[in-house]
């Protein structure tokens, strides 16, 4: 290889037979001293990029989760390095929307000789994401899952925790999209799509496209857990916009104002709480390896 890689592995997060397996795979690869990093917490990924940047990564692999993923595309957006995804995580986001598998040594053949792919980033009050972000219920979720018990459960906290998360009081909303008001009234939870798909079969954005230059915006209204539940199946199907509890539109610049400060979250990794949010698009802003297109 001739690029110059570096390595920024969350040290707790497990792929493969682990960090050892892929000290192996790139020394196999002919890559036996790269710049390498290890950190304990998603929120320690950035500095350990930037050191990496600063002694000339062109190619990062990122070992982790969706927080560390996400810390990691935040550092290097609009920087001249290609980002590639080993998916260590519970749910992986950015790597089931890009069809990268949960499988070490197929991760790296896609970081090694996949295509690249320059992709948009959404920007959620300074902070930006590579898939979703949301505000509500969602949010709430993901901050009863954080930590310990997503470590130990996997995506079963997802289920215990929406469960709980579900019971969280409608807020009034008020939402700007490009300028103009779009919607005034009461939801459980505000989206923001880069990509569409939540996982574990959930498309919340059957229609997004991460590089069209918009964010996709959604709205749940359900008053109750019965109508959460209905609006989460619509979400199963590949059909959200066919609920009656929900609206959708796309744009560029979004406002949120929101009457009593409200959790949010960004790739679902949870955030304090706000009352006022401002979400943009930053066209092309990364690129990501992905699998290679089959030739015809």
């Amino acid at each position: 290889m001739t690029e110059k890689i570096a390595v920024v592995a969350h040290s707790k997060k497990v792929l493969g037979e682990g960090l050892g397996e892929l000290r192996k795979l790139l020394a196999a690869e002919g890559v036996t001293d790269p710049l390498w990093f290890e950190v304990p917490k998603s929120r320690k990924a950035p500095q350990s990029v930037e050191q990496a940047l600063d002694k000339g990564a062109e190619l990062l692999f990122v070992w982790g989760g969706d927080g560390t993923v996400q810390r990691c595309v935040d550092a290097v957006a609009g920087k001249k390095v290609t980002l590639a995804i080993l998916p260590a995580g519970t749910a992986n986001l950015l790597a089931t929307n890009l069809n990268i598998p949960i499988d070490l040594k197929a991760a790296v053949e896609i970081g090694l000789r996949g295509d690249r792919r320059p992709l948009d980033v959404g920007v959620l009050n300074g902070e930006r994401f590579a898939v979703m972000a949301g505000v509500g219920f969602d949010a709430k979720m993901m901050e009863l899952a954080d930590g310990e018990l997503k470590d130990r459960f996997g995506r079963l906290a997802y289920v215990w925790t929406g469960a709980r998360a579900s019971r969280m009081d409608p807020r009034k909303v008020k939402i700007d999209v490009d300028g103009t008001r779009w919607f005034d009234g009461k939801a459980i939870c505000v989206l923001l799509g880069q990509m569409g798909t939540l996982g574990v079969g959930m498309a919340a954005f059957p229609d997004a496209q991460p590089d069209d230059g918009l964010l996709e915006v959604g709205v749940i209204t359900a008053q109750s857990s019965l109508q959460l539940v209905r609006v989460l199946g619509r979400i199963v199907a590949g059909q959200p916009d066919r609920s009656s509890y929900t609206e959708m539109t796309r744009g560029k610049v979004i406002e949120i104002k929101v009457n009593t400060p409200t959790m949010y979250e960004l790739d679902g990794g949870a955030r304090t709480k706000k009352r006022k949010l401002h979400a943009s698009i930053e066209s092309r802003a990364i690129t990501v390896c992905v699998p290679k297109e089959p030739t015809s």
